[in-house]
């Protein structure tokens, strides 16, 4: 059973664009890197690394310190319906903590095909828009609204 709380991971280069990947369960559903803790005692910044590997191919540890950032924010939301058969009966909502990950240009994406089938870097404006979670919207927004 998945544990009711995870991480989102924003990911975005110097010139603000933003890393979206299109899920492969849903199509038309774009995203920043999202999943949950493998353990619930897990620390966040791990799980956020190891999301952003799963996810993307994407190294943290290989990027220069402090590209992960805590964003310091956290929200709770409603689980979808059709995806509480992956926790515990009676789980209903989850707590989601916020992270963000600056990546030099040029970057290669390597999705995890089970999990994402297409990836777009788009300005964040625009990301922020085509996400299907408002929430993760506010998620890039507020990244960019404090620089």
């Amino acid at each position: 059973m998945k544990i009711p709380i995870s991480v989102l991971v924003v990911i975005y280069k110097s010139n603000r664009d933003v890393l979206l990947i299109e899920r492969a369960d849903r199509q038309g559903f774009w995203q920043s890197v999202t999943g949950s803790l493998d353990a619930p005692n897990e620390d966040l910044a791990l799980a956020a690394s190891r999301e952003v590997l799963e996810e993307t191919g994407i190294a943290v540890d290989q990027l220069p310190a402090g590209s992960l950032r805590d964003m310091h924010h956290r929200i709770e939301y409603e689980i979808y319906p059709e995806w509480r058969f992956r926790y515990a009966p009676g789980v209903t909502r989850n707590t989601e903590h916020w992270f963000s990950l600056e990546v030099p240009d040029g970057i290669q994406i390597r999705l995890a095909p089970r999990e994402h089938v297409a990836y777009e870097w788009l300005p964040f404006e625009e990301a922020a828009k085509k996400c299907f979670s408002r929430s993760n919207g506010e998620a890039i927004m507020s990244l960019f609204s404090a620089k």
